[in-house]
């Protein structure tokens, strides 16, 4: 009898947790379908809140004032913003296929939401009844900044010209859309048939290589892979046939795309008076006009060429020691024998060097940097993440928290290839802390002492830079002013001074490690300082290739242009490595969409970061102070001053073509 009660009880007991688990485990509260359902709802509510604060401003028949007009509408882009921001990032980092499609679905709700703001005539005639004369000086240039951005989105025009605008503006953003996504999702491989043909490359990029039950190893072209096999590799055919898969990625879908966009942006840029859309985008930025542009970059490739000439030749004596008959070194060639020039050159070899660069040293030693540079802090940030590889910390400044961020980091599927800075939220005094996101392909995933290329330790500096920048810019009444909110022909020069101390010797000692616990040598900084020197005449011209293009797919009619023989014309013209004909690299050159005529940028940038950066390097590169004032200066402005108001500020002086023309004319490494 009591066998018999004992089962009958654990009967029993089985029942009620079968009946407890029925009754609240349900499918509906999935997390995965919590997750979705909650974004989907916080998508709904975001468009409510603008749609009903839209409504307002547009009706509103009130006193017109800083308070009733200028306050809401800045309320108004801080709603849409963040929402805009999150959805951007969503689309691509979210491993939820379904959130990835709301994100798209969102941005285009918010971007079409923005644009009637933005053609609103009762809104623009309320902003234009606003006196600010007695108002401080922020706020004057925010009126004035609001101003024109409403004229430059055509305001002003017809009731016909302003339905037009909209109808172009919504067909761009799903544009813009389907160009990432091809990229996105276009990942090509090689088939390699033996271990053999690894030869070259680092020991544990071979054992993450393992062959298939066929004995076949994949490469594929997501960074991790593609550029550790483009620059050690040996077999050179391998290497051309990744090279051309790279290249293609995105075609050729993306070459209808990409038309599309320039079609409608030049229609877009004719309704609003101006000859093309790269005379509009120019427009606002410091360098003014996109006659300008071509100037800078025939300037800056003239300088370059005498030195690329140089290190071209070494290139190509070094390929004649394995092939004496050739002549030319492509362009899928170069990165691996620039590698064995300096290995040669300078007896320094990048497999080497990567030894001392493990993940998670690399990453606390960004932070202990950033600490001693500006006094800040950083710790561990508990919140919702998603994906279980991405971290979350905040950034205090004297116990304060100043910015938040997550570092998705590592490489996985349906994530973007490329590296970025996303900024989450911005910075708004008294309102909201500003909020970063650092996107790259690094490996560590699960593994912090997992090896990482140099470059890629550049990448990733050159990414905290702009985090550190939407931070200390993040104290703003208008949010418009906030973060990297200045013009954006100079948002990459702080990124690009940051990349400045991966080359100093006391900064790489705080974290370059090697795994038996080996500190960097000094002598070793000292020659890798002479070998990136190497290069830097066939990279600068290579880059005005890239700025080329951009600028001349949008400084024309596009009706007039052939793609292909553009693209392949400016290559020959300004890189010193030929075309690779059948390549089709405008189909995933993403900054063709997200910087149209502007790729420009990275260069100019850079002109003003070397200028920048030569306080530090009279001052000190650990130098407090000099920090401080260039944090309070530069990065704590935002867009609240012109950029060549605050570089004035900083250095005393207009910012000076002359500290850049000294680097790239320095070719002692060439000769």
């Amino acid at each position: 009898m009591n066998k018999y009660l004992k089962i009958i009880f654990a009967l029993f007991v089985v029942l009620i947790i079968c009946y407890f688990f029925l009754n609240t485990v349900k499918p509906d509260e999935d997390p995965s379908r919590a997750m979705v359902e909650s974004y989907k709802s916080e998508c709904r509510e975001d468009i409510k809140a603008g749609r009903d604060l839209f409504k307002r401003l547009e009706t509103y028949s009130g006193p017109k004032n800083v308070e009733t007009i200028l306050a809401p509408l800045n309320d108004l882009a801080i709603i849409l913003g963040s929402s805009s921001s999150k959805a951007v990032l969503y689309q691509c980092v979210h491993p939820n296929a379904e959130i990835r499609d709301i994100a798209v679905s969102q941005e285009k709700e918010i971007i079409k939401l923005a644009t009637d703001i933005a053609l609103s005539v009762p809104i623009y005639h309320a902003c234009s009844a606003v006196d600010v004369s007695d108002r401080e000086a922020v706020t004057q240039r925010f009126l004035e900044h609001t101003l024109r951005d409403f004229r430059r989105s055509g305001v002003d025009k017809s009731e016909e010209t302003r339905k037009r605008i909209r109808e172009l503006k919504d067909e761009l953003v799903v544009l813009g859309q389907e160009f990432s996504r091809n990229i996105l999702e276009d990942v090509r491989s090689i088939t390699l048939n033996s271990v053999n043909d690894l030869a070259g490359l680092p020991s544990d990029y071979i054992d993450a290589h393992k062959p298939d039950g066929n004995g076949k190893i994949h490469i594929n072209t997501d960074y991790p892979d593609f550029i550790p096999f483009s620059r050690y590799a040996q077999n050179d055919q391998s290497r051309f046939e990744l090279y051309k898969h790279f290249r293609n990625r995105g075609y050729p879908q993306n070459k209808a795309v990409l038309k599309n966009i320039l079609m409608k942006r030049y229609e877009l840029a004719r309704l609003l008076g101006y000859k093309n859309y790269a005379a509009y985008v120019t427009e606002t930025k410091m360098i003014k006009s996109e006659s300008n542009i071509r100037d800078f970059i025939y300037k800056i490739s003239e300088i370059a060429t005498t030195r690329a000439e140089k290190e071209y030749q070494i290139l190509l004596e070094r390929l004649r020691k394995t092939d004496p008959k050739a002549t030319k070194i492509g362009d899928w060639q170069k990165t691996y024998f620039q590698e064995l020039v300096k290995q040669k050159r300078y007896n320094i070899d990048s497999k080497d060097i990567r030894k001392y660069f493990q993940f998670g040293n690399v990453r606390n030693g960004i932070f202990d940097l950033t600490t001693t540079l500006y006094d800040v802090t950083f710790r561990p940030w508990k919140t919702e993440i998603w994906h279980e590889s991405v971290e979350a910390y905040e950034m205090l400044d004297k116990g304060r928290v100043i910015g938040r961020f997550f570092l998705d980091l590592h490489s996985r599927e349906n994530k973007y290839k490329h590296a970025a800075h996303f900024d989450l939220k911005s910075g708004v005094t008294g309102r909201q802390i500003p909020t970063s996101v650092l996107v790259c392909n690094f490996p560590g995933e699960e593994n912090e002492s997992a090896l990482m290329e140099h470059s890629q330790v550049v990448t990733f500096f050159h990414e905290f830079g702009h985090m550190l920048h939407h931070f200390f810019a993040g104290n703003q009444q208008w949010v418009k002013f906030s973060g990297i909110a200045t013009e954006f022909d100079f948002i990459e020069a702080p990124s690009q001074m940051l990349e400045e101390w991966v080359w100093d010797t006391t900064t790489l000692q705080i974290f370059a490690v090697n795994k038996e616990g080996q500190t960097i040598p000094p002598e070793l900084v000292e020659k890798m300082v002479e070998a990136k020197e190497f290069g830097i005449g066939l990279d600068t011209k290579h880059q005005m290739f890239y700025a080329a293009m951009s600028l001349d797919f949008y400084d024309c009619d596009p009706n007039d242009l052939d793609l292909d023989a553009t693209m392949s014309a400016l290559q020959n013209r300004y890189s010193p490595f030929e075309y690779v004909p059948a390549t089709h690299m405008y189909a995933n050159f993403g900054h063709l969409d997200g910087y149209s005529a502007m790729y420009f940028t990275y260069m100019w940038s850079k002109v003003i970061s070397k200028d920048l950066f030569s306080r530090f390097k009279q001052e000190g590169m650990l130098n407090p102070k000099i920090a401080g004032e260039y944090r309070k200066a530069v990065l704590a402005v935002g867009g609240s001053k012109d950029a060549v108001d605050l570089i004035r500020d900083f250095l005393g002086r207009p910012y000076s073509f002359e500290p850049f023309a000294v680097w790239l004319n320095d070719d002692e490494s060439s000769k």
